[in-house]
């Protein structure tokens, strides 16, 4: 994606939820175990919740265990992007949706084959479209 779409903070809290503000906007987490799609199953694409670019397809998401929804690659790579993330005194790799810069959650490498990673998203960062 090459445009990035930009908004004022009144208009992200205008037309986010709290909960998806303070985790897309905000950098949050939401608690492990009860994020709408930690535990979903239906086939679709998980899109973003600010702009709606496609990340991730249901094909890829699998049952990590850590009560997140959990994908081993995005639907669309170029849709999502990585940048160093050094809070709380850790290191860990961000992601981020492309397009407008929205918190998704961490990749981890303890992932499934093929690609041995774990993408560990926030429901409140997704919302899901379901397969026609």
């Amino acid at each position: 994606m090459t445009d990035k779409i930009v908004k004022t903070d009144a208009e992200w809290r205008a037309q986010l939820t709290r909960e998806q503000y303070e985790v897309a906007r905000k950098r949050g987490t939401e608690r492990a175990f009860t994020g709408k799609y930690w535990n979903h199953a239906a086939e679709g694409t998980y899109r973003c919740v600010c702009c709606g670019a496609p990340l991730f397809a249901s094909a890829t998401k699998f049952d990590a265990g850590c009560g997140w929804p959990s994908f081993w690659a995005p639907a669309e790579p170029a849709n999502v992007g990585t940048r160093p993330d050094h809070s709380h005194h850790m290191q860990r790799t961000e992601i981020v949706c492309s397009a407008c810069d929205a918190h998704l959650g961490h990749v981890f490498d303890d992932g499934p084959a093929p690609t041995g990673e774990r993408y560990c998203v926030n429901s409140a960062s997704i919302e899901f479209e379901p397969k026609s």
